[in-house]
């Protein structure tokens, strides 16, 4: 199995076409079949079922689609060792972050890592801490800063960033507004909730703690980004349990803090694969957060 063969087979994965996967690898579309049916003649199965329109993976292929990535990632963090023994930092830093994750400065950190290592390409993907951690887990991406949605695994390891309490939201007119005091997951079973899309970690936090709690919720406003949250509520459309420092994004809007989640916190942590796979610009970037190269950030540092 070679692996122009892997490279070959995930382009064509990834694009669910043979032309544009050619076109991306600056390959012939004939080559590039070849190489393809050169890995099912290995494999002794097909790899992905051919339309006229697209292409979709088998079983088989979806098998080898995980595999295929952490074996090019495993070679893309070998290539990238060796140029760092030689006195160079070079290649790729593949990096995922939620929306206005606490704990790091995202944009800051990275200009100042490519200030000392400007040979290096910065690929920035932005998402969900559930899809990012599977991202990681693939060897799709060196690192992500998410919320903590598990344990450590053989393919993840957490370094810990902050932690801090879940606050409520809601306009001053509100109900809660009024009553001015902390609040707890049974005063609020009977709400509109805005929030964010389950795969983001502080949806996830609330959810478990509404569940470690024992109160049902239903999200009836769901948003993929921050400002369209805290417009909702800035207009009395319903109230939204959030990250302490989102208080600090929207004046106008009362916060109060919640108690009596089942000490459920909102933690963010640098996700990346095992040490021995972690790659040198992973490991330069944390080398820069942990050693103080940057400027700890301030709550709120993402503007509304």
């Amino acid at each position: 199995m070679e692996l122009r063969h892997l490279q070959h087979f995930v382009a064509v994965a990834e694009d669910q076409h043979f032309t544009r996967a050619a076109e991306r690898l600056l390959v012939s579309q004939s080559g590039l079949s070849a190489s393809i049916r050169a890995l099912e003649r290995e494999l002794q199965t097909p790899l992905f079922v051919r339309t006229t329109r697209r292409v979709t993976l088998t079983p088989a292929g979806r098998a080898l689609l995980g595999e295929a990535e952490r074996i090019l990632a495993q070679v893309r963090t070998a290539h990238e060792a060796v140029a760092a023994v030689q006195g160079v930092l070079r290649g790729m830093l593949a990096l995922g972050s939620e929306q206005c994750v606490a704990g790091v400065n995202v944009a800051g950190l990275l200009a100042t890592f490519r200030r000392q290592h400007p040979d290096v390409e910065i690929c920035l993907r932005q998402a969900g801490s559930g899809a990012l951690a599977e991202e990681v887990a693939a060897g799709r991406l060196d690192l992500a800063f998410v919320v903590r949605t598990q344990e450590d695994t053989d393919q993840l390891r957490s370094v810990p960033l902050t932690s801090e309490p879940m606050t409520v939201l809601c306009h001053p007119s509100h109900r809660l507004a009024a009553a001015g005091a902390s609040v707890t997951p049974a005063d609020l079973g009977g709400e509109v909730f805005v929030d964010f899309h389950p795969d983001w970690g502080p949806r996830r936090t609330t959810d478990a703690a509404f569940a470690a709690a024992g109160v049902r919720r239903t999200v009836a406003l769901e948003v993929n980004d921050v400002h369209s949250l805290l417009d909702l509520v800035d207009e009395g459309l319903g109230i939204a349990v959030v990250p302490r420092h989102f208080r600090h994004k929207r004046a106008s809007l009362t916060a109060l803090p919640v108690e009596g989640t089942g000490g459920t916190p909102y933690e963010t942590v640098a996700l990346l694969p095992p040490a021995q796979a972690t790659s040198p610009a992973a490991r330069a970037l944390m080398t820069l957060l942990e050693t103080g190269g940057l400027a700890p950030p301030q709550e709120g540092v993402c503007p509304s």
